[in-house]
């Protein structure tokens, strides 16, 4: 590759975040050179768009909704005229029934039954006045702010259903940066006075009109218009180094018409990276001291695949998701494409589901064939009493590996010293999702990644520890070494 006089940075990824470092690197320099390797046929990520005979789909839902004003920014920067504002509308299927989410005081009233209500109501109470001491994991966050009875009924199951684990060994950081600053009182206050500062219970938001992958398929082409460079189906597989800095990539590029891949030899001034950390340790070359490749294998993530049915009729529900809290069935949510935007459809007469499940690269779900999955996800829409098996005219399935970073018992101490160890590289930086093993949304994602960028021109920014929403109060904070970090609040998705 011809440099020139510029200064090449690498970036390892093409989803949101290694997408916008390369295009916040070209806003403020034109002297670096951004030059993007996407392992994948597709630019965005977890936030890609697929499509299949016409039908755009996401990789689950991904609302546009931020207090981070340089996001925002680059969002219309980037999609101009191409955004429209979508309502929010979703609901809970719990025991055979709808509850409306956010909660709607009469709807969960009539739902739930008055006896009921009255065990959530004194339930909370009993937490109030004999809360757990120390939240240790997500069940006791969780109970200290909604009682026991109301988690036993929308938390429990709907949470091992997601992870695969009992919620005892998920941390409580991750409920306090999912959930944040909402309690019992709250949501009855919001459902009551219709009041709603809860970010992540928003009742519009942006979203782009072709689906998230637009977003991003558009920076792809504003990156390479600036002279930036995209290489799809392009792996990279070696990370290697002298010493504390970093000194090339090694690439492999696959071909499309299924010629034996190329590898080569990158080299970069800069380098920065969104892959899964676990990935990432392991192509180092020398390899990191044996205590960080072991605190890299004990990183966990939780995969997922989503079965899009096409209906040979228009929508059957209106809701742009629904959660599926019913241990009956594997389908974990539900989205309903049109609801997100018309124009993710071909044929207005036709409607668009996405079942979504929650698995393990390798397990039952993973491994089932098209044509089960098909069948499945089918059986299930029927049995959930929203359209027949026999309505569906259409499938496509997309298995998406290290969907969402788990946040057990080891992930902390374990990414400490990944941490520490990557610190000490001078000319290397990690963001993003996977790259901080964080689950957060995609304006955390972006955030991190422009400062990764404004640090490459000399800034001092902490990437590990960025504030995503400057404007919320943080109400978890989790003791690391010495210090006492702010952990961040997500606001989009």
């Amino acid at each position: 590759m011809q440099q020139g006089d510029s200064s090449p940075v690498v970036v390892i990824g093409g989803g949101p975040a290694g997408l916008t470092a390369a295009y916040e690197l070209q806003k403020r320099s034109r002297r670096h050179k951004p030059i993007v390797f996407e392992a994948s046929k597709m630019v965005g990520g977890i936030s890609r768009t697929e499509s299949n005979n016409g039908y755009r789909f996401d990789i689950g839902g991904h609302r546009f909704f931020t207090k981070v004003k340089e996001v925002d920014a680059m969002w219309h920067e980037v999609l101009g005229d191409d955004f429209i504002t979508v309502p929010r509308l979703s609901r809970i299927y719990y025991r055979g029934k709808f509850f409306d989410y956010p909660l709607k005081l009469i709807n969960a009233l009539v739902n739930i039954g008055p006896y009921e209500s009255m065990r959530i109501l004194l339930s909370y109470f009993k937490w109030q006045v004999r809360p757990f001491r120390k939240e240790e994991n997500f069940e006791e966050w969780v109970i200290n702010r909604f009682g026991g009875r109301l988690y036993m009924h929308f938390f429990r199951s709907y949470t091992q259903k997601v992870w695969g684990i009992n919620p005892k060994e998920i941390r409580a950081d991750w409920a306090a940066q999912r959930i944040k600053n909402l309690s019992l009182f709250k949501a009855v206050w919001n459902a009551i006075s219709g009041a709603n500062d809860t970010t992540s219970l928003i009742e519009e938001f942006q979203y782009p009109r072709l689906g998230p992958g637009m977003m991003w398929e558009k920076t792809q082409k504003r990156i390479e218009e600036e002279g930036g460079e995209v290489h799809l189906r392009s792996a990279v597989t070696q990370v290697n180094r002298d010493g504390n800095r970093v000194t090339s990539i090694d690439v492999k590029h696959w071909h499309e018409d299924g010629r034996e891949p190329v590898t080569e030899r990158v080299e970069g001034d800069h380098f920065v990276n969104s892959m899964a950390l676990r990935d990432l340790i392991h192509s180092f070359d020398p390899p990191p001291p044996p205590e960080v490749v072991d605190a890299a294998n004990r990183l966990k993530y939780r995969d997922f695949l989503i079965v899009t049915l096409v209906l040979d009729h228009a929508d059957p529900f209106r809701d742009n998701w629904i959660y599926i809290h019913s241990p009956s069935v594997k389908v974990g949510r539900i989205q309903n494409f049109r609801a997100w935007s018309k124009e993710m459809l071909p044929d207005q007469n036709t409607a668009s589901i996405g079942m979504e499940y929650f698995c393990q690269e390798g397990d039952g779900l993973w491994t089932m064939s098209d044509a089960d999955l098909r069948a499945l996800a089918a059986k299930e829409l029927e049995q959930l009493g929203l359209a027949k098996a026999d309505d569906v005219i259409d499938a496509a399935i997309i298995r998406q590996p290290k969907a969402y970073p788990v946040y057990d018992g080891e992930y902390r101490e374990a990414l400490d010293v990944i941490e520490e160890w990557l610190g000490g590289l001078e000319n290397f930086q990690t963001v993003g999702r996977n790259g901080l093993h964080r689950y957060n949304n995609q304006d955390h994602s972006m955030l991190s990644a422009m400062l990764a960028a404004r640090n490459i021109l000399g800034e001092k920014n902490d990437v590990w520890n960025v504030n995503v929403e400057r404007s919320y109060h943080e109400e978890f904070e989790v003791k690391k070494s010495s210090a006492t970090v702010a952990r961040p609040a997500i606001a989009a998705e």
